[in-house]
This record gives C-alpha cells, structure tokens and sequence, in this order.
C-alpha cells in the first residue's frame, strides 16, 4: 500500500469521537416497557454498517421488534485457544430533556466533552470497540485469539431481551468464549499527580428487585380505617429505606481497600472500612455499596380516587446483594417489611466475583501502564449489575474492563445515570490505545 493510501485511513483516536457521536444521537431509550422503549434497532444497524465497511460480517438477531442483538467473530491467529467476548449494550435508561444543560441526544461537543445519555454507560465503550476493529481491519492486524463482539440490547432492565436472550436462543454465536471483558472498569482513580488508580471490576453485587404487596380493606376515605393498605406499605417501605445493613468485606473490596490503604497512608480497620471509604471522595460512592447488602425503595403506587382508601398498594424496591448472600438479604427484608405483605421478585441475578490473577489480567495491567505510566491498577466490586451475570452462565469468566482515564475533579460516578452524562474526550481517546494494546496481546 502506498504511503498516500496509508495516510488517508483514519485515526482509531479521531474516529472514535464520531463514533460515540453518532451513537449518542441515536435514542435508545430503555423505559423497561417495550411499548414504551425507542429499542436498539436503529443503533445495532449502525455498528453492523460499520462493521461491515471493514469487511467483518455481523449478524442481528432481534428478542422481540425493535430489540436488537448484534454479534460478529473476529478470528485470531491460534484457534486452539479460548475466545474473548468483548460486550456492550446498545440501550439507555431515560432522560429528561429539561434536566439537561445539553439535550440528550444531541452528542454536543463541549469544553473538552462528549455529552448525551450513554456518554459513560456504555456508547463510549461500543465506539471504542468499534474503532479498535474498524483499524485493525484496515490495516491487517489479527488478535492473538477469536474475539466475540456483542452489542446487546436491555441490559438497563436485566437484560431479558439481550444477553440473556443470545445466551438462551443463540448460544452458538458464543462457542469457543472463556473469558469477557464489558463495562464499568478500567476507569482511573487519581491518587496523586503521579500515580492513577485503575479500578478493574473483578466482582460485582447480585440484582434482587423487588415488588411489595400490601393488602387492606377499601373504604370511604373520610372514615377512621385501621386497615389500610397504604398506611402498611409506606410504613414497611420507610423501614426499609431507613435501614442500614450489616458491614461485610469480601475478598474483592479488601483487597482493594488493602491497595487504598497502602496509597493513603490509611490505616485500615477491617471492622470499620466506612473510614478508609469517605477519604475516596467521588468514588466513595461506588466502593461504600459494595461493602453490605443495599436495598432502596424506587417505586409506589396504590388508589383511584382521592376519597378512596384502596384495597391494594404495592411499591418496587432495588435491592443489590454481595456475593453468596441473596438468601440471606431476603430473610433480612422478610424481618423489616413483616409477615403481612407479600414480596414478588421482578428480577433476581447472583452476584458474581472472580480472582484479580491471570494472563488477561497481566495484559489488561500491562496495556494500562504502556499508556499511563503512573496507573496501578487494582480489582473492585461495582455496586450495581451488568450483562455479565448473564454470560456467566456459559462458564466465562468476566471482568470490566472499559478503559477511562478521567480528570482527577471528575464526579465520574454521579455521571451514571445522571444529569449531563458525559465522557471527557481525552479518556475516550486514551480508552482506545489501551483497548489496541490490550486486544493485540491478551
């Protein structure tokens, strides 16, 4: 190929950036109802056009119309080993245009970010994966091994129309996968000027939601009633959300606190980590639900009429259980809410952990330093749950690994599912040398 030809392919970097772009316009909307949601079509179209300008042949398979699962194989130079299953989802939860300083949807460039809903979960990642590939594919690079992208739909409501939906339906678009890297890890943590934490999400909590019932006696609401069902949800709701559940520390949450305490300087008490946590500032957040089971009230309804005391009341409650201990969170709620009001599980996942030890994790610490020689990286428990619970199941073993370098005042957690969601176009920049370096190697 001529050096003129050669000059003219993009740079992964740059084009990353219309990737996400491009990504972050098309609404995605996952409300939870698929009458209400805008459905991955349109974006899962959108990766298979690109990827297929590169000549990688992807397939889509829809759960129900408009949610769309996209899956292609890219082969590697030993077929003899395992292949690796990098995965993203394609949906969003909802956002309110009015909230926003930029319209969500838009994928406004602004000073030195890329904003919209999905900026940092997870359009950012599927335009990094996209842009790895577009390049290698130009210029002829072969990983080392199959790599298995799947871009999925519904993980923002259990993934029942995506990756669970591929693992039940479509299995064999994922024979070979024995490892896979997704969302929510990689992301730096500055410690110092010098020296970056890269949080690696070797674990993360069990999805446990659930629906409380409550039952009364309707009536006239002008009478005295000492049935109500109203009056007995919001009481056993309150309870709950008050509540504060015991403090347990698995092996994945100390030994990051270990590596927190080392940094800081910060003696670590394993019977009160609550301290070594609030020095973390904006990450505080994250680790601190990763240290007891949580479960927060989100939803409640109940009536008809203003001057009727209804017979039913139910209210929704997200529920987020550390490892081996969802049984033992269900006996705790059963304590708080009493005997009288009855619990239906909308979603119930495990949890799941792995060991921060390996050759994947050797090429992800290694990809982390080439690009940053001040990263440490170290494993971490997410707080909330990701398509991995549901390619678990298949014996992979799954990491989050979706590479960030952040600014060191970034809330980056307040970001997830937040107001102004966005991504700092330098980190998306960084996150697809260290993906090269990463996926050439692993």
């Amino acid at each position: 190929m001529t050096s003129d030809a050669a000059s003219a392919r993009p740079d992964p970097t740059d084009e990353v950036v219309d990737l996400c772009r491009d990504l972050l316009r098309i609404d995605t909307t996952n409300t939870g109802d698929n009458d209400t949601s805008a459905g991955e079509r349109l974006a899962a179209e959108y990766v298979a056009e690109k990827l297929a300008e590169v000549g990688v042949e992807p397939v889509i398979h829809e759960s129900a119309p408009g949610r769309a699962n996209l899956v292609a194989r890219i082969p590697g130079t030993d077929p003899t080993r395992g292949a690796l299953l990098v995965h993203g989802h394609l949906d969003v939860v909802p956002a309110d245009a009015d909230e926003w300083s930029v319209h969500p949807f838009s994928g406004e460039l602004r000073d030195g970010y890329l904003w919209g809903r999905g900026a940092i979960d997870m359009k950012d990642f599927d335009a990094m994966v996209l842009a790895v590939v577009r390049h290698w594919q130009r210029t002829g690079v072969r990983p080392p091994r199959d790599i298995v992208l799947a871009y999925t739909a519904d993980e923002e409501a259990g993934s029942d129309y995506g990756a669970h939906f591929l693992v039940q339906r479509h299995r064999d678009l994922l024979d070979g996968c024995t490892e896979a890297i997704g969302e929510v890890g990689g992301f730096s943590y500055s410690v110092s000027d010098a020296q970056r934490l890269y949080l690696i999400e070797t674990a993360e909590k069990g999805i446990d939601w659930l629906r409380l019932h409550a039952r009364g006696r309707p009536g006239h609401g002008s009478m005295v009633h000492d049935d109500n069902a109203v009056t007995a949800l919001a009481e056993a709701v309150a309870r709950i959300g008050r509540h504060r559940f015991p403090v347990v520390v698995t092996d994945t949450v100390r030994a990051f606190l270990a590596e927190i305490s080392d940094l800081l300087g910060v003696e670590l008490d394993p019977d009160d980590p609550e301290t070594a946590i609030a020095k973390l500032g904006p990450i505080a957040n994250i680790i601190g639900a990763t240290i007891r089971n949580t479960a927060n009230p989100t939803r409640l309804a109940a009536g008809y009429k203003d001057n009727v005391i209804p017979g039913r009341a139910t209210a929704t409650i997200d529920c987020r259980s550390l490892p081996g201990q969802s049984e033992l969170l269900e006996r705790q709620l059963r304590e708080l809410i009493g005997p009288d009001i009855a619990i239906e599980y909308i979603q119930r996942q495990p949890a799941l952990e792995t060991t921060f030890d390996g050759d994947l994790v050797d090429a992800m610490s290694a990809a982390l330093r080439g690009e940053d020689p001040g990263a440490r990286p170290v494993p971490y428990m997410l707080s909330g749950g990701t398509d991995a619970k549901a390619f678990s199941q298949l014996g992979i073993r799954c990491f989050g690994f979706a590479p960030l370098r952040l600014p060191a005042d970034l809330n980056f957690s307040a970001l997830f599912h937040g107001i102004d969601e966005r991504v700092p176009v330098d980190g998306l920049q960084f996150g697809v040398r260290v993906l090269d370096r990463f996926l050439r190697t692993c």
